[in-house]
């Protein structure tokens, strides 16, 4: 029996998600076959069998899972199976003894018997008047119970599920894409139908599992035969409606992969093989989505309505780097969570904004509202778009308590998971292009706030350091910030103070050992 690990993908990265079992328990897998595809936060890849013999899952599609994690085990001892079936042999006495246990008798389905009920569209937000019906879980006829997961919606804020409040036969009103006003119905429950159990004993489930091994099984996200996707390339060609033939493998045993088909979405000209598209003129529609719309009528506002202004520095991250190197190991081990630039900038700025308070205050009619507390917003980027979670209480946070939270409401901003609570009510907000590529930007604040600090690649240069030119890891780092409220000698003395306290990070810790304070709990 060997172990199947969860696989180191980069150095950064901590964790990865179980997106699909291409395999499944009981399954003979040859040496090298994909068995399973996760997701790290930079990327999609496969695992593959490292021997042939039958598969054990032991973790559940959508779990999280650290890198070294066990995810599976494989039998390496048992028979291939016969060719004719495909499937572990069972012996006789236990495949009659789990027919008839199969057989039983389920327990009368029961109707709710409350009539049709009407599935109407939640309040999600004081502000928020209307939302968009991004899919239907659950399908017109379909049957439902109490709790299950019917419908996916997008607010100007976050995307959220809509549970059934009975069970019974759902009927659908709203299409997918539909703009629908709060309170309207989006669908009616039937609780008259009753809905059958689904649950079995556990002995009979094991043979139909078996049984139905035998069985193709059909995906809604279904690519033509001759081609080869993996399941999630799979699912995004069939919801974009995307010809599989236009599309470049660059996945194993030539599959298309996931960053094979985004490629192919974001340059449609081109074609596989052939190069560009000569003399395209081909032209998309795509409805904006509620999340894009807020985006841009945001930024709209934002530079309309203040009168916003970027000053510059750079800074020296050799420091931050050392310390990163030397400790993170230590850090992860103790709190299981990386050590990464984000607590260093968000400990600075904490720090720095109550040093200059107008940074951290915003105007709200004719009055200046100060706050004695550090919410910092961090801008994540999704497929969706642009969101700003919030870390509450910065400054009474440590290393590692940052750590955990910005790879918690990151997770959450990439599995559209966000509350509005955690969007709402940040005082001043980071965003790092420097993930991008990005070498120096302007950003643009994010209102109310005042503020807003932008990180940036690190990138070699020379520098003169005591008449002496050295090659030294520099970050070019800009602050927006609108000059109603906040002016040239505050914004420049608050971006000064950060660089200070980046270069020289023991300060983030004045009057405490360093080694012992980014360590401790």
């Amino acid at each position: 029996m060997i172990d199947i690990k969860v696989p180191t993908v980069g150095e950064s990265i901590s964790e990865v998600t179980l997106l699909k079992w291409v395999k499944s328990t009981g399954d003979y897998v040859e040496r090298d076959e994909v068995i399973a595809e996760l997701e790290s936060e930079k990327a999609t890849f496969e695992v593959n069998a490292e021997k042939a013999g039958i598969l054990s899952t032991a973790a559940n599609e959508g779990d999280t899972l650290a890198i070294g994690a066990v995810l599976a085990t494989i039998d390496e001892t048992a028979a291939k199976p016969a060719a004719s079936n495909g499937k572990p042999q069972v012996p006789a006495q236990q495949a009659e003894k789990s027919t008839a246990e199969s057989t039983a008798p389920a327990t009368p389905a029961k109707a709710v018997g409350k009539g049709i009920i009407k599935v109407k569209v939640p309040t999600v937000g004081e502000s928020i008047s209307e939302v968009t019906l991004l899919k239907w879980v659950k399908k017109d006829g379909e049957l439902v119970k109490r709790d299950d997961v019917i419908a996916e919606l997008e607010s100007e804020k976050a995307t959220f599920e809509l549970n059934a409040e009975e069970s019974g036969q759902l009927s659908t009103i709203a299409k997918e894409g539909e703009v629908i006003k709060i309170g309207d119905g989006i669908g009616n429950i039937n609780t008259d139908i009753a809905v059958p159990d689904q649950a079995q004993p556990a002995k009979a489930t094991v043979a139909l599992t078996v049984e139905q091994k035998s069985q193709p099984v059909a995906t809604a996200a279904s690519t033509p035969a001759e081609v080869k996707a993996t399941p999630v390339a799979a699912a995004i060609i069939a919801d974009k409606k995307i010809d599989p033939k236009s599309i470049t493998a660059s996945g194993t045993a030539g599959r298309i992969v996931k960053g094979d088909v985004l490629a192919a979405l974001a340059n449609p000209g081109k074609k596989a093989f052939d190069g560009q598209e000569l003399f395209s003129r081909n032209q998309r529609r795509q409805k904006m989505t509620s999340l894009r719309k807020t985006i841009s009528r945001r930024l709209v506002e934002s530079k309309n309505t203040t009168a916003m202004l970027t000053t510059f520095n750079e800074v020296d991250m050799t420091r931050i780097m050392e310390i990163r190197k030397l400790y993170k190991d230590k850090f992860k081990e103790t709190h299981g969570v990386g050590l990464g630039f984000m607590s260093f900038f968000s400990k600075a700025c904490a720090i720095s904004l109550a040093e200059w308070p107008s940074v951290n205050a915003y105007i709200d009619g004719d009055e200046l509202v100060y706050h004695d507390y550090a919410d910092i917003s961090i801008a994540v980027s999704t497929p969706r778009g642009l969101t700003v979670p919030v870390m509450r209480n910065v400054e009474s946070m440590s290393m590692a308590d940052i750590e955990k939270k910005v790879v918690e409401l990151a997770g959450k901003a990439r599995d559209n998971k966000l509350t509005m609570e955690e969007l709402q009510g940040g005082t001043f907000t980071i965003t790092n292009g420097g993930v991008f590529g990005s070498l120096m930007s302007t950003p643009i604040i994010n209102l109310p706030q005042s503020a807003i600090l932008g990180m940036h690649k690190i990138q070699e240069r020379p520098m003169a350091v005591n008449g002496q030119v050295v090659i030294l890891p520099m970050m070019y780092i800009a602050l927006s910030y609108d000059h109603r409220i906040i002016d040239g000698r505050e914004s420049v003395s608050f971006l000064v103070r950060v660089k200070e306290l980046l270069e020289n990070p023991e300060m983030l810790l004045i009057g405490k050992d360093p080694v012992k304070s980014l360590l401790e709990v």
